[in-house]
């Protein structure tokens, strides 16, 4: 977990929740995972799964960068500083950059880029990255609060049968 990680009592809570919109996602075709966006008093704001089959095949339609784009649009970079985007697991470079820009102020995330990695393969659709998204806020020049991993096998079984059903 992050050096600088501080949990707060909601966390669990609301990254469920971005476990359910990756259940959902997957159950509506797409890529099991999902993202949620909470405020400050961990009020859930914004839901989103996986778009890679809803999007048309589009391999940068991950949750967290959807995510990301929509609260970009919605709030304002002081609101967003005091968000937190919830995801079911770790963001890749794509998406840390996509988090970065939008200007969301904290992450809290299940599984690791290294275990989601060990889980899909080299599968074509899920190309894993296996850059700690620590390494991409580190390189920004505002700060990015990191919690993870968080209820990390509980996050793992949401990949647990997908991958090896698309070899």
């Amino acid at each position: 977990m992050s050096s600088t990680a501080k949990i707060r009592p909601y966390d669990e809570t609301l990254l469920r929740r971005a476990f359910d919109a990756a259940r959902r996602a997957r159950e509506g075709g797409d890529h099991p995972f999902g993202s949620v966006l909470g405020d400050a008093d961990g009020n859930l704001l914004m839901e989103q799964g996986n778009g890679y089959s809803s999007e048309g095949g589009d391999r940068t339609a991950h949750a967290e960068r959807l995510l990301a784009s929509r609260a970009a649009r919605s709030f304002s970079l002081e609101q967003l500083a005091k968000f937190t985007l919830y995801t079911s697991a770790e963001p890749c470079a794509m998406c840390a950059g996509a988090i970065y820009w939008a200007g969301i102020g904290r992450v809290v995330y299940g599984q690791t880029e290294k275990d989601l990695k060990a889980q899909t393969g080299d599968h074509e659709e899920n190309p894993t990255l296996d850059l700690p998204c620590d390494l991409v806020f580190a390189a920004g020049q505002r700060p990015t609060e990191i919690v993870g991993p968080l209820l990390a096998d509980e996050a793992a079984q949401l990949q647990a049968d997908f991958w090896a059903s698309k070899h």
